[in-house]
Parts: structure tokens; C-alpha cells; sequence
């Protein structure tokens, strides 16, 4: 199926599960999913991205060589469906030491961003949770981040996550100060 039949198919939510069955049976399609929901910049591109995210849930290896590439769209992405299905998929997955830097910056500013949605905001704070179990030294510095979003923008989903990645990041601070 080229990109442009597949962009057709997924103009109706019908065609969604019957896709995703049809990749997940012919992973080679995948590329051609992927590719799509990476480079094409029309509105409804971002059904895409939806369904990289759906197949990730019932086959997660097949995103593993394209994190990079989901990492390196962030840069560019101005879709926020989009980058919402990026960040949580990244979110997700083990994250390789080359884009830590990055990831940790961006996702600081997204996480801080006032204007950025909340699901966007919340899968960026889980990133940065998850690179703070990788660089030990920046635990502080996340739980203060979460602990300042909750006091001056405390939406329900950055309350509830927020909570729960604070809590942790807490005790494990606790435990290394001992």
C-alpha cells in the first residue's frame, strides 16, 4: 500500500482497526505507516501517528528502529496530536543516551509550556521522570519542576501523574541522602 492509499484508508475510522491488522500481519507496512505520520503535513495526518501508537500497544518492537526519528520530529513537529502520540510513545521506551540532552530540554520547556495541552505536558513530565532514573543527578530538579507545575498550573492530569512521579522521586531522594 503506498502512503497515499493509506492516507486515503484513514480518512474514515472504520478503516482504523482494519489497518492496524492488516501492519501488524505485514510489518514491512509499517515503514509506509510510519513515514506518513512522520512526514506528511496534512491535517489529518495525525491519524498516522494514532495508529503507530495502537499497533505500539499490541506489537512495541516494531516502533524500536524509529525512535530516533520520533525524537529528532520533535524539533519540527507542529501538529500537537502529533507530538502528544510522539511524547508518549517516547515516554514508553528505553531512551538512548545520544538524546537525553535533548529530550530533557525540550521536554522541560513543553512540561513548563502554559500553552501546550495537558496530555502533551503530562507524557513530557513522564519523560523527564524517566530520564531522572537515568541521570540520578537530576532527580531533584524534576521533582521540583512537577512540585511547581502542580502549585501554579494544577490541571487534573498534571495533579494525578504528577502526584505519583513526585511521591517516587521523593523517596528514592530520600533514600540516597541517607
Amino acid at each position: 500500500m503506498t502512503e497515499q492509499e493509506l492516507f486515503e484508508h484513514l480518512d474514515a475510522w472504520e478503516n482504523i482497526e482494519i489497518i492496524a491488522a492488516s501492519i501488524q500481519h505485514d510489518p514491512t507496512q509499517f515503514n509506509t505507516l510510519i513515514q506518513l505520520a512522520l512526514n506528511d503535513t496534512r491535517q489529518k495526518s495525525w491519524r498516522a501517528a494514532y495508529l503507530v501508537d495502537k499497533i505500539h500497544n499490541e506489537n512495541p518492537d516494531l516502533l524500536q528502529p524509529y525512535l530516533p526519528a520520533l525524537v529528532n520530529q520533535l524539533k519540527t513537529e507542529t501538529n500537537a496530536s502529533k507530538r502528544r502520540h510522539w511524547l508518549k510513545l517516547i515516554s514508553m521506551n528505553k531512551i538512548s543516551g545520544e538524546q537525553i540532552g535533548f529530550l530533557f530540554d525540550y521536554c522541560i520547556e513543553t512540561f513548563t509550556s502554559g500553552n501546550e495541552a495537558v496530555a502533551v505536558r503530562v507524557h513530557a513530565m513522564q519523560i523527564l521522570y524517566n530520564i531522572s532514573e537515568m541521570e540520578p543527578d537530576l532527580k531533584p530538579e524534576v521533582l521540583q519542576l512537577i512540585e511547581q507545575e502542580m502549585e501554579f498550573h494544577p490541571t487534573a492530569g498534571i495533579r494525578s501523574r504528577g502526584k505519583k512521579l513526585a511521591t517516587k522521586l521523593y523517596k528514592q531522594i530520600q533514600k540516597t541522602s541517607c
